[in-house]
């Protein structure tokens, strides 16, 4: 069959039509465990009953005005977020590049508003911050940049988990205005910083007067054992993005700001035609609802705990395993050569996983993920991985 749809993914050869929880079931009505969420996005899981509701609720009385009026909703969702978050004031779109676009975009009007000619930000290497233009110039993955030259100017790369490197970089350049981080990086191969990283950038950003951003999209909405990554940190940012799990897989995205950086944005300066419209802040109410009635982001720590734990044992003595880490749900273990493979072996064996930065297999399971669940996750994926190295696991 010839498909009309631009070959900008490589997809794999299945079809899923329908969800429950954790499972996914596709065309031929064959059950795979879905250990990737569609890459954090559904943290309550498929076809949960209160975001359904919600949504048909909200898509019988109203679907889309417009910005230009107020929602009501939508302001219900702001003032649960800012509840939830500590920050002050929230822009709404519907994507986490559009997310991290609006933050790019408010440091730089910052610096204009400072008398910068040109403000630059400090991003880090091996990031993901999306695909737009300006977000894929501050992504540090030279792969994915290719073919897309010039990139907008105006951003200092420094190594990550390297506070060092960020003071040279401010010191070498009089023109920073913020730094843009991302509490583990998920592309970049589940890499989780020193337990201070975000408190030092803080006091970073605090003695050279510059905003500290936080791209949550991956990490938020309870994927790491907090409400948003950066609370493990009892700090606060001064911009901080969220977009992926926040509505569950209905598109909305949210940049979220706090002191100087709340008053940058100013009527006419940033919109979205859908950004925030009627239907996506109903799923996204339903979505941190559901987390607070059934505890799910106290049981990501649990969840996490034991699924990594029983990894650890059976993968135990197999020396092509580099490390397994992880913060919650977000779970990396890393190979020391290409797993990509892995993939394909996982989804033979109706397992739906990841594999980032060619060595790292990524693990994001939904938070509703049950005990029976972990254990078939945790069996398969560890017979794939001995399989795949060449490797025989004695009990």
């Amino acid at each position: 069959m010839t498909s009309h749809i631009m070959p900008t993914y490589n997809r794999l050869p299945v079809t899923f039509e329908r969800g429950e929880g954790a499972w996914l079931w596709d065309d031929h009505n064959t059950r795979y465990l879905d250990a990737l969420s569609g890459i954090a996005v559904c943290n309550i899981g498929h076809a949960h009953p209160a975001v359904h509701k919600a949504l048909c609720e909200q898509s019988a009385k109203l679907i889309h005005t417009s910005n230009i009026y107020r929602v009501a909703n939508q302001e219900q969702l702001a003032d649960k977020l800012i509840e939830k978050s500590g920050m002050a004031k929230v822009f709404f779109c519907n994507s986490g590049a559009e997310a991290n676009e609006a933050a790019i975009k408010l440091a730089r009007k910052h610096g204009h508003d400072l008398g910068l000619a040109n403000p630059a930000i400090i991003v880090m290497e091996k990031s993901f911050h999306g695909r737009t233009l300006a977000t894929l110039s501050a992504t540090g993955n030279v792969k994915v940049q290719q073919g897309f030259a010039p990139l907008v100017e105006g951003f200092v790369r420094v190594p990550y988990n390297d506070i060092d490197a960020i003071a040279q970089a401010i010191a070498a350049h009089d023109n920073i205005v913020a730094i843009l981080v991302e509490p583990i990086q998920g592309e970049g191969g589940v890499n989780i910083p020193a337990p201070d990283y975000l408190n030092r950038i803080r006091a970073l950003c605090d003695h050279h007067q510059l905003l500290m951003m936080l791209d949550e999209i991956q990490t938020g909405i309870g994927r790491t054992g907090k409400f948003l990554s950066f609370q493990h940190n009892n700090i606060l940012p001064d911009v901080c993005t969220l977009a992926k799990a926040l509505g569950n897989g209905v598109p909305i995205g949210a940049c979220m700001a706090r002191g100087k950086a709340a008053e940058v944005l100013t009527a006419g300066t940033h919109g979205s035609t859908f950004g925030g419209n009627p239907l996506a802040c109903s799923a996204a109410l339903a979505v941190l609802s559901t987390l607070d009635n059934d505890n799910l982001i106290e049981l990501a720590t649990q969840k996490g705990d034991a699924i990594c734990t029983g990894l650890a044992k059976q993968l135990h003595g197999n020396a092509h395993v580099v490390d397994i880490r992880h913060q919650g749900l977000m779970i990396g273990i890393e190979l020391d050569s290409p797993c990509a493979g892995l993939v394909t072996a996982a989804l033979q064996q109706r397992l739906l996983i990841n594999v980032t930065n060619e060595k790292t297999i990524r693990l994001l399971p939904p938070l509703i993920i049950d005990e029976h669940q972990i254990k078939q996750l945790v069996d398969t994926l560890s017979a794939l991985i001995h399989e795949h190295t060449g490797q025989h696991h004695e009990s």
